[in-house]
């Protein structure tokens, strides 16, 4: 659902800060030239407007109880993203929305909350993260599980370390490969589940990342106990006008745009078994 300007007119804004995360991604700070930041969910997306380029989504992940600057993660991956992680303080942007459905942290209250994030997947997982921090006392345990290519392709890594030294969250960081001198833990993300602990009875599972991440995670998760209902991913596939228009985003009977991004796994998992989707 979009909540901010008329749904095909970019609002003005200006960077206000960039801050590089790792060699291929960079953090963007955005302000409004006139009026306030709409208000938004975790898990929702904006789409950003590198003038004389083009206009991408990309995933809000700032902290929604304070969401002035407007905050977004982006990796440089094509011609409107490069020119988006170009992009220096003053320099103008066009933004719409915010757009899509959200992560239902709501759903966790009085139940274990389990974050699984992979690669970029943490930058809209961290909204939800942050809401549930702010309101801590409402949910049992709380794990978040991340995992990334290599040590210097992980997000917010001082963010990363202050929740770390948390005694009230448990937070797991594992990499693909990393030198000797890496002390943390090396292997696929869903290794860590062995050592996370939550109650697959009664859990709410956040997943963002690659689809195959996300499927095997939630396979994990099913075996465990984790009922589909409570398991719900971020599916960004193609998605283009973000309001359904022009079908970029479709998958199967879903427009991801539209419907999506953020799933319950029960609606979407045939879905994702179908290779040619």
């Amino acid at each position: 659902m979009m909540t901010g300007s008329p749904p095909m007119l970019p609002a003005p804004y200006r960077v206000r800060h960039v801050h590089q995360e790792t060699s291929d991604t960079w953090t963007l700070d955005l302000e409004p030239q006139g009026g306030l930041v709409p208000s938004f969910k975790p898990g929702q997306f904006d789409m950003l407007y590198a003038f004389g380029v083009g206009e991408v989504p990309i995933s809000i992940s700032g902290d929604p109880t304070a969401p002035d600057p407007l905050i977004h993660t982006v990796r440089s991956v094509g011609a409107v993203s490069r020119a988006l992680c170009a992009l220096r303080p003053g320099a103008a942007v066009g933004v719409r929305g915010p757009f899509g459905t959200s992560w239902p942290v709501t759903n966790g209250s009085g139940r274990d909350v389990l974050l699984v994030a992979g690669g970029v997947g943490l930058a809209p997982l961290r909204p939800a993260f942050y809401q549930v921090l702010a309101q801590r006392a409402r949910f049992g345990r709380v794990v978040l599980l991340y995992g990334a290519r290599s040590p210097g392709d992980l997000l917010f890594a001082d963010e990363l370390a202050q929740w770390r030294g948390r005694f009230d969250v448990d937070v797991q960081v594992t990499v693909d490969h990393a030198r000797p001198e890496w002390a943390g833990n090396v292997g696929v993300v869903t290794s860590l589940l062995d050592h996370a602990r939550f109650d697959p009875d009664d859990c709410v599972a956040l997943l963002c990342g690659p689809e195959i991440m996300m499927r095997l995670v939630s396979n994990d998760l099913l075996r465990r106990g984790v009922t589909a209902d409570r398991i719900y991913v971020s599916l960004e596939r193609n998605m283009q006008c973000a309001v359904g228009w022009c079908g970029h985003c479709q998958l199967g009977p879903e427009l991801t745009c539209r419907d999506g991004p953020v799933y319950p796994l029960a609606r979407v998992e045939p879905l994702l078994h179908v290779r040619e989707l």
